[in-house]
C-alpha cells in the first residue's frame, strides 16, 4: 500500500509517484497537480526535518516566581507540618491554618517591630490566642482537656506559683483544675 502517511517520511509527490509506479493509481486517476509539480519541481525538496535542541540550548520561557508569602508558607510547613485538621473546600470563607498564619504574619510584619524569627514565634502565639492550636513537628499530641484556654491559663499560674511560692498553694490550684467523668 502507501506505507506511512506521515509527511515526515516523504513528500506527497513521492508517495503519489510510487503509487502510480506500483499500479495502485491508474493514469486516468492521477491528480491534476501531479503533472505541474513534475514539470516545475521546487528548488529544495520539502523534507521534514526534526528540530534539534537539547535541554541546555533551549531556554525555559517561564521564569521561577517566588513571593514573600511562599517563603512564609514553606517555613510554616517545615515547622508545623500539614497538621491534623482537614480543610473544608466547600466553604469559601474557610481558610487553612497555613493561610491564617500567613495573613497574621503579614499583619504583624506591617507593624515592623520584630525580626523574622521573633515575628514567626509571635504569629504562632497570636494564632493560639485566636484559638488555632499549632503543633510543631515531632511534638507530643496534646489532649483535648489540655487545649482548653482555662486549663492553659491555670497551668501558667501553676508554673508561676511553683517557681515562687511553696507547694501548698500549688495543690489548691491543681485540685481546682481536675475534672471527673461526670463533668464531661
Amino acid at each position: 500500500m502507501a506505507g506511512s502517511r506521515l509527511e515526515k517520511f516523504g513528500t506527497v509527490f513521492t508517495r503519489v509517484r510510487d503509487l502510480k509506479r506500483s499500479g495502485v493509481i491508474q493514469p486516468s486517476d492521477t491528480p491534476v497537480w501531479y503533472e505541474v509539480f513534475k514539470a516545475f519541481p521546487p528548488k529544495r525538496d520539502p523534507v521534514y526535518v526534526k528540530p534539534y535542541y537539547t535541554t541546555a540550548s533551549r531556554k525555559d520561557p517561564v521564569a521561577e516566581i517566588f513571593y514573600k508569602e511562599d517563603k512564609i508558607r514553606a517555613k510554616f510547613y517545615e515547622v508545623y507540618g500539614t497538621g491534623p485538621r482537614v480543610v473544608d473546600l466547600f466553604n469559601s470563607n474557610s481558610h487553612s491554618p497555613c493561610q491564617r498564619f500567613v495573613e497574621t504574619y503579614t499583619r504583624l510584619e506591617s507593624s515592623g517591630e520584630l525580626g523574622e524569627s521573633a515575628l514567626f514565634e509571635e504569629t504562632g502565639k497570636a494564632l493560639l490566642a485566636e484559638g488555632l492550636m499549632l503543633r510543631r513537628r515531632g511534638a507530643p499530641v496534646v489532649s483535648r482537656d489540655n487545649r482548653d484556654p482555662v486549663n492553659i491559663k491555670m497551668t501558667e499560674k501553676l508554673a508561676e506559683q511553683q517557681a515562687g511560692d511553696s507547694g501548698n498553694s500549688a495543690e489548691t490550684v491543681i485540685t481546682g483544675t481536675q475534672r471527673t467523668d461526670t463533668d464531661i
